[in-house]
């Protein structure tokens, strides 16, 4: 199976790249800027031909979420026109697409976890632009699978383990938000998920299943409890650590709203595809494992430390919270 998927820097895409590392059957291509830019919808057409994929993984987004209240033309150009170009030149090619969506289509005032029929309203541009283009996809190409997940993170790119771990390395305490609940998942399982639908889509000729699914972490907690999460691990494998202070929205104002409740339901797609996410503590231990032996094994250069590896420098604000990091 030969796999084409958008955002070749992101979180998925490098998930799934390796995923592909020692296999005969699987070829994951990942395809990104400049040979095929959302922002400029006549590039796709012409690299997903040159990737002669089995299945297009629509992974690439614009996920600055406070930075797309500036910026609406971007976010929908790549988030809503770009997903459809993306989506259409699959359909042209003759070929299923699996696009990624998040939580952020929904304002969280739901008391319980979301299902795929409840109705949306997004709270930001964000979210409305990702809603947008799941619409696109959905009229681009009869043959689509939207997988809306949420609070992604991984041992690639930049998310909020990553940054935990770093503010850990520097400081005592991190004031983190408690009261927005959500599930944690990794992009490892995410891969894991899209090979298995992936599969599904390719060999089933008959499969009539199409549309929305959720797709998340077994079991939830809020951001506060993800960190000391995180954080406990890191400790237990003698990595950094730091006190966790629990903080409201509220003492931490944004220019997008974010939702209260992001929780997701993933029965409907472990129904349909036989896949159920593993418990959200397992699979952050998973990736803290791999950061804590990285960082261990990492030769430093220029006089940088070890955990530079784990991420770029983030903002000097002791106060996270997180964007919807999916690319």
């Amino acid at each position: 199976m030969r796999l084409a998927v958008t955002g070749r820097e992101g979180q998925v895409a490098a998930s799934l790249v390796e995923a592909a590392r020692g296999r005969d059957d699987l070829e994951v291509v990942a395809v990104g800027r400049p040979a095929l830019d959302l922002a400029r919808p006549d590039t796709v057409l012409a690299a997903l031909e040159a990737a002669r994929p089995d299945v297009v993984v629509s992974a690439a987004a614009y996920t600055a979420v406070d930075q797309a209240e500036d910026e609406k033309d971007l976010a929908f150009a790549v988030n809503a026109t770009g997903a459809g170009k993306v989506a259409e030149a699959a359909a042209r090619l003759g070929v299923p697409v699996i696009h990624l969506s998040t939580d952020y289509v929904f304002d969280g005032a739901k008391d319980g976890a979301y299902v795929e029929t409840d109705p949306t309203a997004p709270l930001g541009v964000y979210g409305a632009s990702k809603l947008a283009g799941e619409e696109a996809v959905a009229a681009a190409n009869q043959r689509h699978i939207t997988l809306r997940t949420a609070w992604v993170y991984s041992p690639f790119g930049r998310n909020f383990v990553k940054t935990m771990l770093r503010l850990a390395a520097d400081r005592d305490e991190i004031a983190v938000v408690a009261d927005q609940w959500g599930n944690p998942t990794s992009a490892l399982d995410i891969a894991d998920a899209i090979l298995r639908a992936a599969a599904k889509l390719r060999d089933d000729r008959n499969f009539a299943a199409f549309g929305v699914y959720h797709l998340a972490g077994e079991g939830d907690t809020n951001w506060s409890g993800f960190a000391r999460h995180i954080l406990d691990t890191s400790r237990a494998l003698g990595g950094p650590y730091a006190k966790v202070r629990d903080i409201a929205t509220a003492d931490y104002p944004t220019k997008a709203r974010r939702p209260q409740n992001s929780r997701l339901s993933s029965a409907k797609f472990e129904g349909v595809f036989g896949w159920r996410p593993p418990r959200w503590q397992s699979a952050v231990e998973a990736v803290v494992a791999r950061l804590t032996e990285a960082s261990r094994n990492f030769v430093p250069r220029s006089g940088k430390g070890a955990l530079d590896l784990l991420q770029k420098p983030v903002p000097n604000d002791s106060t996270l919270l997180r964007d919807n990091i999916q690319r």
